[in-house]
């Protein structure tokens, strides 16, 4: 993992992020709430770097006070802190944090996507099928090295698939530790041969579930869920 810029360090140069210009005004705390999060899982909006909110906005095309209440949502999510007259500092993870977070994940997800493969029945199924079209989004964003979309579209899938078990706080709680991993390695992927491997898992999940077969669904999560604490957050160990 590369080191991180030094505590403090501002980001007079925002040209690497890749954010949306919105025009449309509804919602615009959500909206660009999601898309920095996005940023931040990547590991494009940097540890310890500094953000202006009003230089942030001047990039979504927006006034800043729906940005600077979008990063106070996400301090609030332990995601960014506030530095006194200058912005927003993203916080660092360690790798203890990020195992913990995996751990969880393994914990909540694997046994809740069992129950929701064992469960699929005929009124279950053509909701599954409709995740299909979304895999395939994430195929292509990881194709294109897209990596804002492939996360808003990851995020989306996991927790449509988690909703079908009918258990709503399941799936905040994993909304919540998604938003907080950082998949620090997931540029250098971005386009490659290993990433679009990755992404077959999702279509993976969706056979397992039309099938009914639990075991199969809980291996293929399992190993997902792996994958973004040794592969994706910048570790070569598997």
């Amino acid at each position: 993992m590369a080191a991180a810029p030094g505590p403090g360090r501002s980001s007079s140069d925002l040209a690497h992020l890749d954010l949306p210009s919105y025009e449309d005004q509804s919602s615009l705390r959500a909206q660009v709430g999601d898309a920095l999060r996005a940023q931040l899982v990547s590991g494009r909006m940097r540890p310890g770097v500094v953000y202006s909110a009003p230089k942030l906005a001047a990039q979504f095309g927006v006034s800043a006070t729906p940005v600077r209440e979008a990063m106070l949502d996400l301090v609030s999510e332990g995601m960014v802190e506030v530095v006194r007259n200058k912005g927003f500092r993203v916080t660092e993870l360690s790798d203890a944090e990020l195992d913990s977070m995996a751990e969880l994940r393994l914990l909540i997800e694997v046994p809740v996507m069992g129950l929701v493969a064992e469960a699929c029945d005929s009124r279950l199924a053509p909701e599954v099928e409709t995740l299909r079209p979304l895999a395939e989004t994430i195929r292509v964003a990881a194709a294109e090295g897209d990596l804002v979309r492939y996360i808003e579209a990851d995020t989306e899938f996991h927790l449509r698939f988690l909703g079908l078990h009918g258990n709503d706080h399941v799936v905040q709680v994993v909304r919540y530790l998604r938003s907080r991993s950082r998949l620090y390695g997931l540029e250098e992927l971005a386009g490659t041969g290993l990433m679009l491997t990755l992404c077959d898992e999702h279509q993976d999940m969706v056979d397992a579930a039309l099938t009914g077969d639990g075991d199969r669904m809980r291996a293929v999560v399992a190993r997902h869920i792996g994958h973004v604490r040794s592969v994706w957050a910048g570790r070569t160990e598997h």
